[in-house]
């Protein structure tokens, strides 16, 4: 087994700014921005107009009309280029700021977001996430979110997966009955008619990899099966596959199998 220390990833940092930016904010992604208070955050996202995830992101209200964005994986410089498409008459200003560390927190309210000097804390409920300019190594956040199949989205897998496969739903980072946003009739289509054929999948394999690749793996010789690699730390990892990889991969907490299995399916 080869166990090699990650490469740290820091959350890349947007602003929107100005009286319309809310109401812009609302219209172009998947969360109900009008419902959030000043000194909160939610779960958002960003699709394209084939419904698929282009950026997934923390949605941070700091007051009445400033709104920040960190990303989970990806460029804000490429998110603010394709944002301003779509500004038209509205009273925004769209920022890419620098990009901040992500470090385990105390625990917060979930929900809550908090300014300590140049460190933003987001509230996770039984944890928090610290957002900071100081760089130090620091995994326990990310074993966590593997844990809770909470997703980093790397750039390679930008505009790549349907909701369902990275379960915004289940973040509440969807909400279909808040009014149009791109991508919405695709999003609405598959959660009420379903037909939707991949999981977000916490797994254990052999030997670590990069997030943003692709393993192919072949049980017993029969047809391989795709692990995209969203986040990896040690042999866990969070991954998107098809839903066959399910009958193919054993169950190994229960089995007591060598790796690769799987450990938990997430809901979409």
């Amino acid at each position: 087994m080869t166990l090699q220390e990650p490469a740290a990833l820091r959350a890349s940092m947007l602003r929107i700014e100005g009286p319309d930016a809310l109401r812009f904010a609302h219209v172009q992604f998947t969360s109900h921005v009008l419902s959030l208070e000043i000194g909160a955050w939610q779960w958002s996202a960003w699709l394209d107009a084939r419904g698929r995830v282009h950026r997934l992101f923390h949605l941070l209200r700091p007051d009445e009309h400033h709104l920040l964005l960190a990303l989970r994986g990806g460029d804000a410089e490429i998110m603010v280029e394709r944002l301003h498409r779509f500004v038209f008459r509205d009273k925004v200003t769209l920022q890419a700021l620098p990009p901040l560390a992500v470090h385990d927190d105390d625990a917060l309210a979930e929900g809550i977001v908090q300014q300590d000097n140049e460190d933003l804390r987001l509230g996770m409920g039984d944890h928090g996430l610290r957002l900071s300019p100081e760089e130090r190594h620091d995994t326990a956040w990310r074993r966590r979110a593997i844990e809770r199949g909470e997703p980093w989205l790397p750039d390679a897998f930008a505009d790549t997966f349907l909701p369902p496969a990275l379960g915004l739903r289940r973040l509440r980072a969807m909400q279909l009955d808040k009014g149009c946003f791109p991508g919405q009739e695709i999003a609405a289509r598959l959660h009420y008619r379903g037909g939707h054929k991949h999981a977000l999948m916490h797994v254990r394999l052999a030997e670590n990899t990069q997030p943003g690749s692709t393993l192919e793996v072949q049980i017993d010789h029969g047809e391989p099966v795709s692990l995209e690699v969203l986040d990896c730390i040690g042999n866990e990892a969070l991954v998107v596959a098809h839903e066959r990889a399910q009958s193919v991969l054993p169950r190994g907490l229960e089995a007591a199998t060598q790796p690769p299995y799987i450990v938990r399916v997430f809901a979409p």
